[in-house]
């Protein structure tokens, strides 16, 4: 499923660049990709022109023939670039990350986040988790009598 996951976070951020960080829960990355592409939808398109189009034909033809080529390239670059962040963030690359949290309990051994200690499964990924029997304190103290030595 993790594959299918990251397909889905590709896709959406090619979509909307932040989308599929919001898919995965990793809302500050979404937010600053979404910050970063509307920014740049404001600073590079003539804004003005296209609000006064008379129809969507025209708004896309004055999108397209008074856009320059460097702003094509950092719009398209910033899709593609959220496109692959995305889908390694959802695959769990960097190995290990958490999108910065400490995890002080026991975490998921798919995506490495924290787990809630009354399911059954990971409320990130959906794994499923299997229930740890906890060994009985009489057996510890048993095995503990066992490898100490008798005292004369």
């Amino acid at each position: 499923m993790t594959w299918l996951r990251a397909l889905a976070a590709a896709g959406l951020s090619v979509f909307m660049p932040g989308a599929g960080h919001a898919l995965i829960r990793d809302w500050l990355r979404a937010l600053v990709f979404a910050g970063l592409y509307i920014s740049a939808i404001l600073l590079f398109f003539p804004t003005e022109q296209i609000a006064a189009a008379g129809s969507i034909s025209d708004a896309m033809d004055i999108a397209t023939s008074e856009t320059d080529t460097i702003s094509q390239f950092v719009l398209s670059f910033l899709v593609l670039f959220a496109a692959i962040d995305a889908t390694f963030r959802a695959m769990g690359f960097p190995p290990g990350s958490n999108n910065g949290e400490s995890v002080e309990g026991p975490s998921c051994p798919e995506c490495g986040k924290e787990l809630d200690a009354d399911l059954e499964f990971c409320h990130w990924c959906t794994t499923r988790i299997e229930p740890v029997e906890p060994e009985s304190e009489s057996a510890d103290a048993d095995q503990s009598e066992r490898e100490e030595p008798t005292r004369p």
